[in-house]
């Protein structure tokens, strides 16, 4: 009777240390699904790219607002993710930038694109843009057929940019560091013509008043960008966006920037990067 005891005895313990290192294995898991991936715990850092006014007003650290800050500030605050420090850089390069880790997200009015996801992920919209075809009072070009053979500027790496390539028989296009830039360098009548976001141009409008712009409905939505494997973050800001959509909160800094209220496609708009 002992060997059978004996040999019952190692088969429990053996079958039961096979099931703790089961669940320990089913444990780490587990927490790595969902899990929110900070660069520093308690901290997000942001990407930015500045000015782009309405969106980004000002310089990170102080004295840094616009719509996009104010967005997302308060997509952190109801997701617990802690302060949210914005960093300052190229926009040709803050998707690689992102992705490769030097940021936990972009936030600089990034239109979500199939391209740009072949980098990136994206969080569900929070702003529809359209582009601006930007010209001087009294110009001669009135759409983008009379763009044949002129020379048009853009910010550098932008959809504005792929536009003019892509839908126009532009001459020349030049891009800019930044998009006050291309709009600076139409004003000295170094361009022809600009093509770039529509509140962009239109805060160049109230600022200068030399200008005059018709739309181009291109219809893009704006998302947050992340790395592919930060699922985790990316999920807690859409929860955070869909509360802000529901509470009005968007609602009302739409109002704050743009003067009207947010299309369906931003307040019933979801993304799925898959």
């Amino acid at each position: 009777m002992s060997r059978p005891r004996t040999w019952l005895a190692l088969a429990f313990a053996f079958t039961l240390a096979t099931a703790l290192i089961a669940a320990g294995c089913g444990g780490d898991d587990d927490e790595g699904d969902g899990q929110v991936n900070l660069i520093k715990k308690g901290q997000v850092l942001a990407g930015t790219d500045t000015p782009f006014p309405p969106f980004e007003i000002g310089q990170p650290p102080d004295n840094f607002t616009g719509y996009d800050p104010d967005v997302f500030n308060e997509v952190a605050k109801k997701a617990g993710l802690g302060d949210v420090t914005y960093q300052d850089t190229s926009f040709d390069t803050i998707f690689r930038d992102t992705a490769q880790g030097k940021f936990d997200v972009a936030v600089a009015a990034s239109t979500i694109t199939e391209g740009r996801e072949r980098t990136v992920d994206f969080s569900d919209p929070y702003y529809r843009a359209n582009q601006a075809l930007t010209v001087p009072k009294g110009s001669d070009i009135k759409t983008t057929d009379d763009l044949g053979g002129k020379t048009v500027g853009a910010q550098d790496a932008t959809t504005g940019e792929t536009y003019v390539k892509d839908e126009t028989d532009a001459g020349e296009v030049r891009g800019y560091p930044e998009g006050p830039d291309a709009l600076n360098a139409l004003r000295a009548g170094q361009v022809d013509a600009v093509v770039i976001d529509e509140p962009v141009a239109e805060n160049a409008i109230k600022k200068f008043g030399d200008l005059e712009i018709t739309q181009i409905p291109t219809g893009e939505l704006y998302g947050f960008a992340f790395a592919q494997d930060n699922d985790g973050l990316r999920e807690e800001v859409n929860k955070a966006l869909a509360e802000m959509k529901d509470d009005g909160t968007i609602a009302k800094l739409y109002e704050q920037y743009f003067k009207v209220e947010p299309p369906s496609e931003v307040i019933d708009g979801t993304h799925d990067p898959s």
